[in-house]
């Protein structure tokens, strides 16, 4: 069997050559970047969720998400990313993204199916 030279040591291999690169290459993860979390969408939009309601579905201001165009929602989000478009918080989160991930976003939030708009019962009833 050969010997391996390795700084000033000669060590025999454990494992033969075809084998270890085998289980390397399997280590490498072959996906796509898109497809490797199916869920990435849902997790990059978590942060939206805190303003916009749960699941997108606001109560009041800011405005509810859910259901709306995918390309709407990713344009208002280049825009404040940009400046275009004037905001005291979103330019901030809008900064924070790349465009793959705001495709992301947007494409989940636009699946997510808008709730019928609920009013808070009045005081007394």
């Amino acid at each position: 069997m050969d010997r391996l030279h390795y700084g000033g040591t000669i060590m025999k291999p454990t494992l033969p050559r075809g084998l270890a690169l085998t289980l390397i290459c399997c280590l490498v993860p072959v996906a796509p970047a898109a497809a490797q979390d199916a869920s990435a969408g849902r997790n990059l939009s978590a942060a939206c969720f805190t303003c916009h309601g749960t699941n997108g579905n606001s109560t009041g201001v800011p405005p509810g998400l859910a259901g709306r165009d995918r390309t709407e929602i990713f344009q208002v989000m280049k825009d404040f990313q940009s400046g275009k478009r004037p905001a005291t918080i979103m330019h901030q989160q809008a900064r924070g993204y790349s465009d793959d991930q705001l495709q992301l976003i947007a494409a989940y939030i636009a699946g997510l199916k808008p709730e019928a708009a609920r009013v808070p019962p009045k005081a007394g009833n």
